[in-house]
């Protein structure tokens, strides 16, 4: 099951934006005046939090403003708070309970979702007397943060964490067997590249080849759809998306849509398979579409597409290959295939790249197996010289996959370098077999229970 959702709703300039920033902690979203972009749904991943989950950043809600608009933005909103588990109510502390923040409230106690008061833009002690005011919108006592500084984030997490608890969140089960296995979603495959370099040619050729069963699914953006594609290799949902320009090739807001659309195809994803032109060589471009799917913490597949114009294949694979390790240096071992959707050349070797990292993603590692590796690399901490303050790791504990995630605690979380993080990153691959799938770390101070 996918992480449960928080949706972020509130009036225009309380801070939404920032404080879905602040908690995703790996981007920005996107603002622009433009209507087409402000009323759109922004999601990111939360997997640090202890009951890991998703966020939706919605468009400020202002009955009082545009009427068609505002319609626009209350309905996306309302799409966000059906799929939602619980609410963050993000109000300006300062400028106290607002007439439009009270129609807000009025919005949400006609649903049955737990609503969490946020009063942002708290960023001084002199500041506290005033969430006093806030009790009158009858939510209980807020939860007093400033995202623009970061303060507060830590009992903020701990809030959502106690109502997602509360409304039935877990920390995931294992996976079934049997019929429920039969009943397993697909595995999401997002194609991403730029512009004409044959992703649509490529899920073409996916189909063509290899399909049982296809079905077409309208996709929640404007200019994507999913296609299911069941075969022998098993279920996918291949999720075909425009392709991105590079800034300056288009105008600005219609740059920022296909980022929006492209990072939510991202976020949807299990795996992300980006499709490169042969004869273009890797580009800046390329590799900031790649910096999408690390960000999100999905695992990547490189495919260079319109193989079968090259010449002299096997000295330009590997100097693809000696390229791709710098280019991608961000991303452990990511594997390659050169294929032409043209003449379906190795185009179905993609799946089978897709379900290898995609169980990567998935190992569990036994807690007592986990501390051995732990105690093993502590020691030889503790053999090699000093660099800086000493880190000393106590244990750890897994904490979630897709991506893989472990908590480890330690002396002092402040100190942790991060050379230290890079060489346990590694060890983590070597010793469990997590080949290429993005690791999380998360370190915590044993007596001080601080957290990074």
């Amino acid at each position: 099951m996918p992480p449960p959702l928080v949706a972020i709703v509130g009036v225009p300039n309380v801070g939404k934006s920032t404080l879905f920033n602040r908690l995703v902690g790996r981007r920005r979203a996107i603002v622009t005046d433009e209507p087409g972009v402000t009323r759109d749904r922004l999601y990111g991943e939360v997997p640090t939090a202890a009951v890991p989950f998703r966020l939706v950043d919605t468009g400020g809600m202002n009955p009082a403003g545009n009427a068609h608009l505002a319609r626009d933005i209350e309905r996306q909103a309302g799409r966000a708070l059906a799929e939602a588990t619980a609410v963050l109510f993000v109000v300006d502390a300062r400028a106290g309970p607002t007439a439009a923040d009270r129609e807000v409230v009025a919005m949400l106690r006609r649903t049955s979702l737990p609503v969490i008061l946020v009063a942002n833009k708290i960023d001084a002690p002199g500041l506290e007397p005033l969430l006093g005011e806030l009790h009158e919108l009858g939510l209980g006592d807020p939860v007093s943060v400033s995202a623009e500084h970061g303060l507060g984030i830590d009992d903020l997490l701990a809030a959502v964490e106690r109502a997602l608890l509360d409304a039935g969140a877990t920390l995931g089960a294992e996976e079934g067997s049997g019929e429920e296995e039969a009943a397993t979603p697909p595995v999401r495959i997002a194609i991403v590249g730029r512009p004409n370099v044959g992703k649509s040619s490529i899920v073409n050729r996916l189909l063509g080849k290899e399909r049982a069963l296809v079905s077409e699914m309208p996709g929640t953006t404007r200019d994507s759809v999913d296609t299911l594609l069941e075969g022998e290799g098993g279920r996918f949902l291949l999720i075909d998306t425009a392709g991105l320009r590079r800034r300056g090739k288009a105008r600005a807001v219609a740059d920022s849509l296909s980022e929006i659309h492209a990072r939510k195809s991202i976020e949807r994803a299990d795996v992300v398979v980006l499709v490169l032109d042969a004869g273009d060589g890797f580009v800046a471009q390329d590799a900031h579409i790649a910096g999408y799917a690390r960000e999100s913490w999905k695992p990547l597949v490189v495919a260079v597409n319109k193989w079968d114009r090259v010449e002299r294949r096997e000295e330009a694979a590997k100097a693809w290959e000696a390229d791709l390790r710098v280019r991608l240096r961000f991303v452990a071992g990511v594997p390659v295939a050169f294929v032409s959707a043209l003449s379906g050349q190795r185009v179905p070797r993609l799946l089978s790249l897709v379900n290898a990292v995609h169980r990567q993603g998935g190992v569990r590692v036994p807690t007592p197996a986990l501390n051995r590796w732990l105690r093993e690399i502590a020691t030889a901490e503790r053999a090699a010289p000093a660099r800086g303050r000493s880190v000393r790791l106590f244990y750890a504990a897994q904490t979630g996959v897709h991506p893989p995630r472990f908590l480890l605690f330690c002396n002092d979380a402040r100190y942790v370098h991060f050379s230290l993080r890079r060489h346990l990153e590694g060890s983590l691959r070597e010793r469990f077999g997590f080949g290429s799938a993005p690791i999380h770390l998360r370190f915590r101070s044993r007596r001080e229970g601080k957290h990074e």
